[in-house]
């Protein structure tokens, strides 16, 4: 789960074009929206595309996302039971 957990930082980072964040600046239990990462609705379509390329996981309800994406741990933990790649 640890080397998922760094993949996704390294990932968030590089897609959202995040180039003052190191992944060890990251907590990774802390928020992605609001005041953790500070990320905002178009990331989140980003980070959705991202799932979908890196790991085959499709979100069917955008309500899902909510959940998912309160942060790095948790998107990781869903991606361990869910990807398909």
């Amino acid at each position: 789960m640890e080397n998922l957990i760094k993949e996704l930082k390294e990932e968030i980072i590089k897609t959202l074009n995040l180039e003052e964040v190191r992944p060890e600046d990251i907590d990774e239990n802390a928020p992605l929206f609001g005041e953790g990462l500070g990320l905002d609705s178009i990331d989140a379509l980003e980070l959705i595309v991202l799932m979908e390329k890196n790991y085959g996981i499709k979100l069917q309800d955008p309500n899902q996302g909510k959940e998912i994406f309160k942060s790095i741990v948790t998107m990781a933990e869903y991606v361990q039971k869910n990807r398909t790649k």
